[in-house]
């Protein structure tokens, strides 16, 4: 189907992924802040800033449809705690010079989002995509064959973003609600870090009068601005769409580590991008050709 208005959905869709991708700028700044406190303070801000844009930006009926079925909360409680660990890894790895591994972490996540659907959804792989999965397990094992060790982050990235979209489907709330009440049940966990951390920075009053301390608020926007452009591209552009624009995000953080902040590209790092990559390129030649024969 045509979107409505598909200028102003590839304008919102690159919006998004380009401020996904430049994130890593953004979290550089907050170098000198524990990975564990940027994250309770983006829980805490994202909570008060996403109830805020609630009452602005309606969605009637969440509410009333998640006290309906209040196993969603529970699930939405599940998917709130892997959405915090990938949140948490993506931020100690772009502030310990690990960026090229959470580049590659977002590259794998779509085949991950396939492997998952055979595994646990009973989906069928079609021969393309079990060649692109093959590609990307390639890459991962030459990894460990050559240095000695599993991606760990890499793989902690791509797991629990394609668990959290696993988990969200079986609690069919829209993003923006589903976000808030993810960061409201995680408050109380960040409210008890922070007494339990009393040295921590943004613990103390004095705290709150620094520049830095604008930067930890600037979380709860910095979270919520990509997620409403991202929602409002997929209302005038086809999924498809979007999921081929998501590769721009690690692209942009691979650029970012390596010509601005200099990690060095190793040679089995950039082997294993390589069928990475291959993969990749597989699997939208697969999306691409199906979507053709659809229409």
């Amino acid at each position: 189907m045509q979107a409505a208005n598909p200028r102003r959905g590839y304008i919102l869709g690159l919006s998004a992924y380009i401020i996904w991708g430049l994130f890593p700028l953004y979290f550089k700044l907050l170098a000198s802040v524990p990975a564990a406190e940027v994250i309770v303070n983006r829980v805490l801000w994202s909570a008060l800033f996403g109830s805020l844009l609630l009452l602005v930006w309606k969605h009637p009926g969440w509410w009333q449809e998640l006290r309906e079925h209040p196993k969603r909360l529970g699930v939405l409680t599940l998917s709130g705690l892997l959405i915090a660990t990938n949140w948490l890894t993506y931020v100690w790895a772009v502030n310990n010079d690990r960026m090229l591994e959470a580049s590659l972490g977002y590259y794998i996540n779509p085949l991950v989002n396939v492997l998952l659907g055979m595994l646990l959804l009973g989906e069928r792989l079609r021969r393309l995509q079990w060649v692109a999965v093959g590609l990307a397990i390639v890459g991962v094992a030459q990894q460990v064959w050559l240095v000695g060790s599993l991606p760990w982050v890499s793989l902690v990235l791509a797991l629990s973003f394609g668990f959290y979209g696993l988990i969200r489907k079986q609690a069919p709330v829209q993003a923006l609600p589903g976000l808030v009440v993810e960061t409201w049940i995680l408050v109380p966990v960040s409210i008890a870090w922070l007494l339990l951390h009393p040295e921590a920075n943004s613990a103390h009053v004095a705290f709150w009068s620094s520049s830095e301390a604008w930067l930890l608020v600037a979380a709860g926007p910095a979270t919520l601005v990509p997620l409403v452009c991202f929602n409002a591209a997929a209302r005038h552009l086809p999924y498809t769409t979007l999921g081929f624009m998501q590769y721009l995000a690690p692209t942009l953080v691979l650029i970012l580590a390596v010509t601005v902040f200099g990690e060095h590209l190793t040679q089995s790092t950039l082997i294993a991008f390589m069928f990475i990559w291959a993969g990749l390129a597989v699997y939208s030649v697969d999306a691409w050709l199906r979507l053709r024969r659809n229409h």
